[in-house]
């Protein structure tokens, strides 16, 4: 039996899909989902879920919540790409400039240190879901 697995973002449903086996960056470590997983409710960080049909497909997601029941699992977050459609060299710049901005951002700056570990977070997620290695 498969796992029907839906990712939603507020501005489009990036996959609607069934898959043998669903791994979630959830906010006390990676939990993996198969079919029959007994109900759950999760926080999400910004990272990488993978999905398995065939073979592994990894999409970068930042915050939210996933559902687990009944096997469907209900991800819903406020950004999520496939890293098929993520340039891996931009996605490389992109978390360099990430890097560089919070490591040089004090944490007694608040708001700002917050955005910048938010930013090298996102940018983290989709480098390593284009297959990059960070």
């Amino acid at each position: 039996m498969a796992l029907q697995v839906r990712v939603i973002t507020p501005g489009q449903t990036v996959l609607d899909d069934s898959v043998e086996e669903v791994i979630l960056p959830s906010s006390s470590g990676q939990v993996g989902i198969l079919s029959g997983h007994a109900p759950l409710l999760t926080a999400l960080e910004s990272g990488v879920l993978r999905i398995r049909t065939n073979d592994w497909e990894n999409i970068a997601i930042t915050d939210g919540f996933a559902e687990v029941e009944e096997n469907v699992v209900k991800v819903l977050v406020n950004a999520a790409t496939k890293g098929a459609d993520i340039d891996l060299e931009e996605a490389r710049k992109a978390f360099e400039a990430a890097k560089t901005t919070f490591e040089n951002t004090s944490s007694e700056n608040g708001k700002a240190y917050f955005d910048a570990r938010q930013e090298f977070k996102r940018t983290r997620a989709r480098l390593m879901a284009a297959g990059g290695m960070v």
